[in-house]
């Protein structure tokens, strides 16, 4: 199977991940935060050392503003309903992933908040203006994706945390999608909350992510409960991360987040970058080949991040995957992509696109096999 699903979540995941997991999950999966026994003790260390990981590749001094998460959706609303009340005003592009764009829409129907979408289907410096004018007395947040899930292309993210800290509202950055390719430094960005997962690109296991919150900002917590400290006090502790992190952690997975960033750190960002964009220069180029197939592309940045999506004229996107996946065994993923905005921007609404995600393990030896075979579906017409 060639799998080209990585935005998705990465399938093969470096030997050090697995590893971890399996150590952890035979050694030291005691409750962290919640004992002095060895064994407990031994998981309170390895969250601490992946949260330490976390903390640095972002480059975020103070570690215990890195809160754990079971993924970035559950960071996203944890951020927006911890931050938000009645009457505040947001910004947000039009290439947002639900993971934003469906928590606010529940505040707009519960609070009254007011949103708005800032089309991205302009020239950059329009659309920075755009941004600025909509910027009001009330607006609390601008939050945007750092890149976007449907098309790669990455959005001007210090440029709008800029216009932000002038303009003296908070700035979230959505790295679910670049963190493990791209820089993610929250100083030069001057992001006050950056939301992350450990699945994607970076090589972890499934049900972990998080968020790095500016301690300067207090935020309602979204689940209440067991810190493994306090216990006498009716609410949760002021102290962070604990007031943020109620229940037990996924300790294996945090684990294996923290040995993914080793891997990423070993490798180096700048070779995983370059491999990554050799696979995609040679995708484009080959699909742009292929008559009546259109990659959609935002007009916001020429520079992606590994993913492409494509729509082909008279094929319906499911069709071609499911194609795809059976009859040459090659993974990639069909339909909306949890991102409704971005596709009515990118007039792919009513068909969706089939996307094509690449990973440091994916190899142009690949690449050439799904052309070809892309190739071949489209020339038959086969439906």
């Amino acid at each position: 199977m060639i799998y080209l699903d990585n935005a998705a979540t990465t399938f093969k995941k470096p030997d050090i991940v697995y590893d971890a997991v399996m150590d952890t999950l035979k050694n030291n999966a005691g409750n962290p935060s919640r004992g002095s026994n060895r064994i407990a003790l031994a998981a309170s260390r390895k969250i601490f050392e992946s949260r330490q990981r976390v903390a640095e590749f972002f480059n975020v001094k103070n570690s215990d503003e890195i809160i754990f998460t079971k993924n970035a959706t559950e960071a996203s609303n944890l951020i927006l309903k911890g931050l938000l009340e009645a009457g505040d005003h947001i910004i947000i592009s039009s290439l947002e992933h639900n993971a934003i764009y469906r928590p606010l829409n529940r505040l707009q129907q519960e609070l009254g908040i007011e949103l708005t979408i800032v089309d991205t289907e302009v020239a950059k410096v329009d659309f920075l203006s755009q941004v600025e004018r909509a910027i009001r007395e009330e607006t609390k947040l601008l939050a945007v994706t750092h890149a976007s899930n449907l098309t790669g292309n990455i959005l001007p993210v210090k440029d709008l945390g800029e216009l932000a800290q002038q303009k003296g509202i908070a700035f979230l950055v959505d790295a679910a999608q670049s963190a493990g390719t791209l820089e993610v430094n929250v100083e030069e960005l001057k992001a006050d909350f950056v939301i992350f997962t450990g699945h994607k690109g970076f090589f972890g296991p499934p049900g972990v992510g998080g968020a790095y919150i500016n301690a300067e900002f207090e935020l309602l917590p979204l689940l209440e409960g067991g810190s493994g400290g306090n216990s006498k006090q009716k609410l949760n502790p002021d102290l962070v991360p604990d007031k943020y992190e109620s229940g037990t952690l996924n300790t294996p997975a945090i684990a294996g987040l923290g040995a993914g960033i080793e891997f990423i750190n070993d490798i180096s960002l700048e070779n995983i970058r370059e491999h990554k964009q050799e696979l995609l220069k040679r995708t484009t180029s080959g699909l742009e080949e292929i008559a009546g197939l259109r990659i959609l592309d935002s007009k916001i940045s020429q520079r992606r991040v590994g993913i492409v999506a494509f729509k082909i004229e008279g094929l319906e996107s499911a069709a071609i995957g499911d194609l795809l996946d059976k009859e040459y065994e090659i993974a990639v993923r069909t339909g909306l992509h949890c991102a409704p905005l971005a596709h009515q921007s990118l007039d792919s609404y009513d068909q969706g696109a089939v996307r094509i995600s690449f990973s440091y393990f994916n190899t142009v030896q690949e690449v050439e096999l799904f052309l070809e075979a892309v190739n071949e579906i489209t020339t038959k017409r086969r439906y």
